[in-house]
């Protein structure tokens, strides 16, 4: 841990949230000094004051300790990049067309790879008046069901989040040149062929 680094981060942290030093030092119950201290480079903070310092200044612990904030790189607004990531744990659906760090209830999440349909996990497409009448037969009990699925355009996605013992069927307004996604939650994520 660069302690230069550290403490530049700090400061410019401190600032984009508009404290001064006083301010911080008050939120952490330490003293201005320290604060000082490490944005001079002269020290780092402990290891017990970094989860409070990190929820103050809103930034990863881990992007504290490498003392850098380095920006992901212009996506271009593609939506048909978006990734999906969901949590293991809680089942949260998250989205997004970078390369984000991504975490939920504690775990670092990887964007799930979409496989091709099969017979088990596939679904069936209709058009019905302006829209697109989706239906599956997958099983839908407490243990094993689809989390949701998403219509994914240019510049849109449609994401309908499902539960267990739902029916199965959705619908979407029909739009031109999009990828229909949907997740198992015991075998991953799926696009649909049409």
């Amino acid at each position: 841990m660069d302690c230069t680094n550290v403490g530049k981060l700090i400061l410019d942290l401190r600032k984009e949230n508009k404290m001064t030093q006083k301010q911080l030092a008050d939120a952490m119950n330490i003293s201005d000094k320290t604060i000082s201290k490490w944005e001079r480079g002269l020290g780092c903070p402990d290891v017990s004051l970094l989860s409070e310092l990190s929820q103050i200044l809103g930034v990863n612990i881990e992007k504290i300790l490498l003392g850098d904030l380095e920006p992901n790189d212009a996506d271009g607004g593609n939506m048909k990049k978006v990734k999906f990531y969901v949590c293991p744990n809680c089942g949260n659906t998250l989205t997004a067309t970078g390369d984000p760090e991504v975490s939920c209830c504690g775990r670092k999440l990887v964007p799930l790879i979409p496989k091709p349909t099969d017979e088990i996990h596939k679904l069936t497409v209709e058009e019905v008046e302006n829209d697109y009448y989706i239906t599956f037969s997958h099983e839908m009990s407490k243990t094993h069901y689809l989390s949701f699925v998403a219509y994914v355009a240019y510049d849109r996605v449609f994401l309908i989040k499902l539960y267990p013992e739902q029916s199965g069927e959705v619908r979407f307004p029909k739009m031109y040149g999009g990828n229909i996604y949907f997740c198992c939650n015991q075998h991953g994520l799926w696009v649909n062929g049409r």
